[in-house]
């Protein structure tokens, strides 16, 4: 249904008491199936042609690190035979399944260049004209932006540089002197890929140690015990999290991965770092096959100097260096985003001074994104209908 109405001839907007969506993906969606099951009047807005867009665009062999019964949205669930990490051509077909099951009220193409507050309502303009709402919730997620430093003498590099995002297939890298810079989710799911093809070299650049864990010990998904760990204090899941790296691993510095800085739920919180996921890069580690450097210096025309002031001569050089969730633009105005321009708060918590603006999906959690994203939703629209909306 569409939350804006035309008075007459006028032209003018109206304001809604429903909700303006911003963004389709999981988040999103979950949220306009929240609003629109407790009677909130809801539209959601994408930029893309169509759902998913991200993941269509994600290396082809990509899987979810989470388990797909923990990985659904709300009321929905993947087809029999599913593989427990869903490919990602699964989590396509279940983000369109549950929109056109729930008939959700997406407007394709409609780019959000700047959300306005005006006292008891929300200006959204966007490139199809403004909307007004009460309430708008921004879902366009937190890595919908690939971040890649401005390291030293990047632009004389004659190499090629990729970011994690747009890693491709494996086997382009078959033969290749590979360079993957980042221990965190990212560059773990690069380096197990990597981990199963020919290549010349593979090195790891780490500045920080990772918290990491396997995907499965022995049978067991370790994945699905994130609704516990989720319960606990942070303290203790990162010493939960700490001994099983440790057992399962044994000690990683004594083949050049750094110390992690803290623990792997506090990081979480902290810093928004997400924990890496294991299948058989560290065995690989283990074997020499990938070499632990320290972090990038500079580049040069024909390498990278690292740290320690040596040069390697890298083919390619793969940036696992996160995202941004790239809000600035959009609602940088209002105040709302902290130092590395995620929103200071998210899911049921609000701003008192700005009525009506909330986040969803804006930082990782244990649980998983999808997970989360249905937590949130219900979070939000609970506070929606509790304020009358």
């Amino acid at each position: 249904m569409d939350v804006r109405e035309l008075h007459g001839q006028t032209g003018q907007v109206s304001i809604s008491h429903g909700a303006i969506v911003i963004g389709a993906g999981s988040a999103g969606l979950a949220a306009a199936h929240a609003l629109i099951e407790a009677g909130v009047p809801t539209v959601v807005l994408e930029k893309e042609s169509r759902l998913a867009e991200p993941w269509h665009r994600r290396h082809e062999g990509l899987h979810l690190n989470t388990h797909r019964d923990l990985s659904a949205l709300p009321g929905a669930g993947y087809p029999a035979g599913t593989p427990a990490f869903p490919h990602r051509t699964a989590v396509i077909r279940h983000l369109n399944d549950f929109s056109q099951a729930h008939n959700l009220p997406v407007e394709f193409g409609v780019i959000v260049e700047e959300v306005v507050f005006k006292g008891d309502h929300w200006i959204v303009q966007t490139n199809a004209g403004p909307r007004l709402a009460r309430h708008v919730v921004v879902a366009t997620g937190r890595d919908r932006q690939p971040f890649i430093p401005e390291w030293k003498g990047i632009k004389d590099f004659t190499g090629r540089i990729v970011h994690s995002a747009d890693f491709g297939g494996a086997r382009n890298y078959a033969g290749k002197k590979v360079l993957v810079v980042g221990a965190g989710n990212s560059g773990f799911d690069v380096l197990n890929h990597l981990a199963e093809i020919e290549t010349r070299n593979i090195w790891l650049s780490a500045r920080n140690g990772p918290s990491i864990l396997p995907k499965r010990i022995g049978k067991i998904a370790v994945h699905r015990l994130s609704p516990f760990m989720a319960r606990l204090p942070l303290r203790v899941a990162d010493v939960a999290m700490a001994a099983t790296q440790r057992i399962v691993f044994g000690d990683l510095t004594k083949f050049g991965l750094p110390k992690a800085p803290s623990g792997g739920a506090s990081r979480l919180t902290a810093d928004y770092t997400a924990i890496a996921t294991d299948d058989g890069a560290v065995s690989a580690i283990k074997a020499g096959k990938i070499v632990v450097v320290p972090a990038v210096r500079e580049f040069t025309r024909d390498g990278v100097i690292l740290g320690n002031g040596k040069l390697i001569a890298p083919d390619i050089v793969i940036a696992a260096t996160g995202y941004r969730a790239g809000l600035e633009r959009m609602v940088g105005k209002l105040g709302v985003l902290d130092g590395k321009g995620v929103p200071l708060f998210n899911g049921g918590e609000t701003d008192l001074k700005l009525p009506g603006l909330w986040f969803t999906g804006m930082r990782p959690s244990i649980r998983g994104c999808f997970a989360n994203a249905g937590i949130q939703a219900k979070a939000i629209a609970r506070q929606i209908v509790r304020r009358g909306r």
